[in-house]
């Protein structure tokens, strides 16, 4: 396999460059690209010599170039277009999406329009630009065909990658529902009072997964899970009202899937990035690795269901993906904007979805039908959403 690795600085990118090491020869790294720490770029390009690299913001383009960075390595490519250049590579068969937010929709749609396979861990890809992904994908309306041999687009979220795993091989009118799991982030069983107070550092101590900021503060809001409703509605073409979310703190059951008589499937592990991220690169193929799971230490896993009114991303971001059209992107670029304004102290924890709430209100939904379309409602959204923000407001107007 030669394989493409976009946003391999961040937490994604790292797990797969560990999953590619376990892999030995069976995996040649060809493309490497980061935002804009382009120093981690650089020591990744020592160990793994890539052909060619990509650095997006193309000030840190600029400062590796002063400085001389690479220069006796990779080509070095710049900016989104250069991203998405690499997401096309030749040399490429397998390009694995770790870019954080709706900047990962364009080069899944390159790297799937130049046939390439695509491992996604970027979920805005779909939950933006859903039903393009899907027709690049060769299947409108839904991403995974099961038993069709030539599946090019392999999800990594570890939720998404258990349902896949799940619904192999079964027929969709055997199936009632699909249902993801959440760990309920740090504030699980913090009270509604308090929520208003939490700050950035509380938000980002999540209890069992290592993350990247903005996934770490969805997950403390649920907007994430609330993004994986989306995601796994593109990505299977599951109706929203077949797909539910528990609040499982363990993290240990990743994904479950109830048949129309009654049983219920699921999918266990360690609450790590790995054994996804294998299981997407390596498919169709199980490859051994690691020790047996050891049944004994699984004990009391728990459910519960999630608490709408201290957590009100979930409903909010699930209604956009029922408007459909403009309106999943729309929410999309409002948290983005939103969660950047709580790290950053300039709004509190329950702003972000009431920032997104707003912002939803204002917009007039229109179709999906262009990556133009889609980008114009994701920066309207960010302009409308930097306003709420900073608490100045405007009456309803139009995406365009």
């Amino acid at each position: 396999m030669n394989l493409v690795i976009l946003g391999a600085t961040g937490s994604i990118g790292g797990s797969a460059l560990d999953v590619a090491a376990s892999l030995g020869e069976r995996v040649r790294v060809v493309g490497l690209s980061c935002g804009a720490d382009w120093r981690a770029l650089a020591r990744l390009v020592e160990r793994w010599r890539p052909e060619v690299v990509a650095i997006a913001d193309p000030e840190a383009w600029r400062e590796a170039r002063e400085e001389g960075a690479f220069a006796a390595g990779p080509e070095i490519l710049t900016g989104e277009e250069g991203v998405s250049a690499l997401a096309a590579l030749s040399s490429a068969d397998t390009v694995l999406n770790g870019i954080v937010g709706a900047a990962g929709l364009v080069p899944t749609l390159t790297a799937l329009q130049a046939g390439k396979r695509v491992a996604l861990a970027n979920k805005e890809s779909l939950v933006v630009g859903g039903a393009l992904v899907t027709e690049a994908a060769g299947h409108p309306g839904a991403a995974v065909r099961f038993g069709d041999p030539d599946v090019r687009l392999l999800p990594v979220d570890s939720e998404h990658n258990a349902l896949w795993q799940l619904l192999e091989g079964r027929r969709a009118r055997e199936v009632r529902r699909v249902i993801l799991t959440a760990s309920g982030g740090p504030f699980r069983e913090t009270s509604a009072g308090r929520l208003g107070d939490v700050t950035p550092e509380e938000a980002l101590d999540h209890p069992t997964w290592s993350m990247g900021p903005k996934i770490t503060i969805d997950s403390a809001t649920l907007a994430n899970k609330a993004l994986e409703v989306i995601e796994a509605h593109w990505l299977f073409g599951i109706g929203y009202d077949a797909i539910d979310v528990v609040i499982h703190p363990q993290s240990i059951v990743h994904g479950m899937v109830e048949t129309v008589d009654g049983t219920l499937f699921a999918e266990l592990g360690e609450p790590d990035m790995w054994d996804p991220i294998r299981s997407a690169l390596t498919w169709p193929e199980r490859v051994s690795h690691g020790e047996p799971v050891d049944l004994t230490g699984l004990s009391g896993l728990t459910f519960e269901r999630p608490d709408h009114d201290r957590f009100p991303a979930l409903a909010v971001a699930r209604a956009a993906g029922e408007a459909g059209g403009t309106a999943p992107a729309v929410f999309n670029a409002a948290n983005e904007v939103a969660v950047a304004a709580f790290l950053d102290g300039r709004i509190g924890f329950l702003d972000i979805a009431a920032t997104c709430e707003r912002v939803l209100e204002s917009h007039d939904v229109g179709p999906a039908d262009s990556v133009d379309t889609l980008l114009t409602a994701d920066r309207w959204a960010r302009e409308r959403a930097t306003a709420t923000a900073g608490h100045e407001w405007t009456p309803k107007t139009p995406a365009g």
